[in-house]
């Protein structure tokens, strides 16, 4: 039986300062709830620009509290004024000192329903995270919202299989991967990691980067958002690699169903068997 969930992504470039890139998003979740959408996902590090490209401490006056800093709250506002479920990946602050790459869930009705911490940070030319970023320690949390079961795995996360496969155990439909990726490092895995993981944990994949080169160094990011389905398929079109665009796409979660009953990964998987690969 169909169960189609419209769901929505946004990739964009730097405006220059944090009110104007806000403003932007604002009205992208104008624009997918005018289209429908029951979910929306921005892009990692959504209201800055990826300033992992440099080491310079005055990028932590990015960060914010989450849920208690001005950012959650103005899109708790908003989620609920249009009825849409909203995935705010953002700079977070625990406390001073304590930073993480974090993304926000907020459900439909404007309620928090909480926050996934990235796990794996990278420290390579032009991303300088573990500058920025403690690894994460929210586990990978699934959130029931009113748009389904989502997850979030955020950018460098998408080279280990393994929270990908806690995800799907943990029952998301949809996982969501927001990135700031780059055309001369990772072109060649951004259409081959997210498909891969959506046919080996049989659920959809919502991947989005951001486009443009930014100021702060020469990482020219590609955008090519995208939706794909539990066998690999490309939802619609793949987004522009060089213009901000908002891509809405229905998704038939029946898909999942029908993936799960034809191949029985779950079924046929051997965790015993796996304990050597949890060794240090």
């Amino acid at each position: 039986m169909s169960r189609v969930i419209r769901a929505a992504l946004f990739q964009t470039s730097w405006t220059g300062d944090k009110e104007s890139m806000i403003q932007a998003h604002e009205q992208a979740a104008r624009d997918a709830a005018a289209q429908g959408a029951q979910v929306l996902c921005f892009q990692e590090l959504f209201y800055g620009p990826y300033f992992c490209q440099v080491q310079d401490a005055a990028f932590y006056a990015y960060a914010e509290r989450i849920p208690e800093g001005p950012t959650v709250r103005r899109f708790q506002a908003l989620a609920e004024e249009l009825g849409i479920v909203l995935v705010l990946p953002m700079y977070e602050e625990e406390q001073p000192g304590v930073l993480y790459n974090t993304a926000a869930v907020i459900d439909a009705d404007g309620s928090y329903l909480g926050k996934y911490r990235k796990t794996h940070i990278p420290q390579v030319r032009g991303f300088w995270e573990k500058f920025y970023f403690r690894p994460g320690n929210s586990g990978w949390p699934v959130f029931d919202t009113a748009a389904g079961r989502i997850g979030v795995y955020i950018c460098y996360d998408r080279h280990f299989p393994e929270g990908w496969r806690a995800l799907g155990l943990a029952g998301a439909e949809i996982v969501f991967n927001p990135s700031a990726t780059s055309r001369g490092l990772s072109r060649y895995l951004w259409q081959l990691e997210q498909p891969a993981a959506a046919v080996a944990n049989e659920y959809f994949v919502g991947a989005i980067n951001r486009v443009g080169t930014e100021e702060l160094g020469d990482n020219d990011f590609y955008g090519t958002t995208y939706f794909v389905d539990p066998q690999a398929r490309f939802v619609g079109e793949v987004a522009s690699d060089t213009k901000p665009e908002l891509v809405v796409r229905d998704l038939d979660l029946a898909q999942l169903h029908e993936v799960r009953a034809r191949w029985q990964f779950y079924r046929d998987r051997a965790p015993g068997a796996y304990q050597p690969l949890t060794a240090p």
